[in-house]
């Protein structure tokens, strides 16, 4: 009798099974995909840190490279056209090499293993392929392999060391030791004027106390040097202590040199006027 009813999940083809193990991780829900596809970069780097659930990424560096780990690659799907099931798929493919990488230690030669074994699942292949079990044709897995290349496969030591070594923790900071007066009593003397007896303060240091009477006669006295008027220096003629000839021979000299610039300047236009005539008379004698 032949059977015609459908096969349990636990009598699949084997293949089958290995194709939904792989394709069943999902790192976004196809809903979280939707979500992120309508945003822009920083709308995507938002929600993403929200959904990393990452809170340092002013101050940790390991987050923040994360963080843009997810970012690029998943804008460089957006900008491949990607479906929402590829994006999906393509981001747990990121997750996964990541986690190989962090949690199983994987090398680069055996994680560049691992992902020619998915690409080959979930990529095309044209022996005994169900066209429903693909997910990117040729092009898109060439340009997949050729992002991971780029991206995490070139800075693998990198990765490694994020994840694998620890770094020291330096604390930026500054020690200061603060002494503390003794209280009163101690072997110490007090700080200042409290050092001091109060006998030996009051005589020479504390300034003595002004009567109300002496306060009186210093007002009166600097009232009365302010209200003493300036001498008035205006009405003073600026020519006494000069006689009639020093006042002669002043004037004199002044007249004498402004005489004399006037001649020099009158002498030298009239030599330029003499030999700009002399040349007309040559130019006539010419011609």
């Amino acid at each position: 009798m032949t059977q015609t009813a459908n096969t349990p999940d636990s009598e699949k083809d084997p293949e089958f099974q290995e194709h939904e193990r792989i394709l069943s991780p999902e790192f976004l829900s196809t809903v979280q995909i939707t979500d992120l596809l309508t945003e822009d970069v920083d709308g995507v780097q938002e929600k993403l840190r929200t959904l990393l659930n990452f809170k340092n990424l002013q101050t940790c560096l390991k987050d923040a490279i994360l963080v843009d780990y997810y970012v690029s690659g998943f804008l460089w799907a957006k900008e491949m056209d990607f479906s929402i099931v590829q994006c999906s798929k393509f981001m747990t493919l990121l997750d996964m090499l990541l986690q190989n990488l962090k949690t199983l230690h994987m090398s680069l030669e055996d994680n560049i293993k691992w992902l020619g074994e998915v690409m080959a699942e979930i990529g095309p292949n044209h022996s005994q392929r169900i066209d429903e079990w693909t997910v990117f044709d040729v092009k898109q897995a060439n340009a997949i392999t050729d992002y991971l290349k780029i991206s995490i496969f070139q800075h693998y030591k990198l990765y490694e060391f994020m994840f694998c070594c620890t770094r020291e923790e330096i604390v930026i900071g500054t020690e200061q030791v603060i002494e503390i007066v003794n209280p009163a009593g101690g072997p110490l003397p007090g700080p200042l004027e409290e050092g001091i007896s109060l006998d030996i303060y009051s005589k020479f240091i504390e300034p003595p106390p002004t009567s109300d009477e002496e306060m009186k006669g210093l007002d009166q006295e600097q009232g009365l040097e302010e209200s003493q008027p300036e001498p008035d220096t205006l009405d003073m003629d600026p020519l006494v202590g000069f006689t009639m000839e020093d006042v002669k021979s002043v004037l004199a000299q002044v007249t004498d040199d402004v005489l004399r610039d006037i001649q020099t300047e009158i002498n030298e236009k009239l030599q330029i006027q003499e030999e700009v005539f002399n040349a007309r008379i040559e130019k006539l004698k010419k011609a």
